[in-house]
């Protein structure tokens, strides 16, 4: 078994790095084009990227017994990544995950005023990006999370959803963070109900970014969701 982690929008892999020592197996935490080690063209990329990209570090590492683990605009890569490699994926996790309805966009998702959605991948500003991600940190965290942010591409958030992936019988979880600033908890009951039949919900007192937060406790959770299988 091994976690396999994957960011959510503005973050990397660097987010997991608090919580990984945590974890009770091993982990790939990686990140997705645009970021990281590995750069992209910002104006092109699309969530078929993204899930290639997760597939490509998921079979050149030979893995196939994998906890996936998705944070946040990771809802929408996920299912492209279970219509894939079913096979390889033992469960999906939703943590605080956006999961649009099918031909849904993120941004219509979430009801983003028009006045709000981004036109161009630019950085948040600091005080934004303070009051979505670090609303249950300490200036330390903090400091950490807002150092590290990078511009998230823009098409990705305005491409209709493809779920069909959520119809592969692979069991999956969604973890409801009850104190987030970024989606509301009616919010996130709706993404769960998305995420398809036999989601679980698993409840975490914590805010957007909880693997920089309360990284002990979201370990526990997936921790409790990977002996559960």
């Amino acid at each position: 078994m091994t976690f396999v982690l994957i960011h959510g929008g503005a973050h990397g892999a660097w987010c997991w790095e608090p919580m990984l020592r945590h974890l009770e197996g091993p982990a790939l935490a990686l990140d997705l084009p645009g970021r990281g080690d590995r750069p992209g063209d910002l104006d092109a990329l699309r969530v078929a990227d993204f899930a290639a990209a997760v597939i490509e570090d998921i079979e050149d590492a030979g893995l196939s017994h994998v906890i996936l683990v998705g944070h946040s605009l990771a809802g929408i890569t996920l299912p492209q990544v279970l219509e894939r490699i079913p096979e390889r994926i033992a469960h999906a996790v939703f943590v605080a995950c956006t999961v649009p309805r099918e031909g849904q966009s993120v941004l219509d998702a979430i009801e983003m005023p028009e006045a709000l959605r981004p036109k161009r991948p630019d950085p948040l500003e600091e005080a934004r990006a303070r009051a979505m991600f670090c609303s249950d940190m300490d200036e330390e965290q903090a400091r950490f999370v807002l150092s590290q942010l990078c511009p998230e591409p823009v098409g990705p958030m305005n491409e209709p959803a493809r779920l069909a992936g959520l119809r592969q019988p692979v069991p999956r979880s969604y973890v409801k963070l009850l104190r987030d600033q970024t989606l509301s908890p009616a919010q996130q009951d709706a993404f769960a109900r998305n995420a398809g039949p036999g989601c679980r919900v698993h409840e975490l007192d914590a805010g957007h970014d909880a693997m920089v937060s309360r990284p002990r406790e979201l370990a526990a959770v997936l921790n409790r969701i990977a002996r559960l299988g």
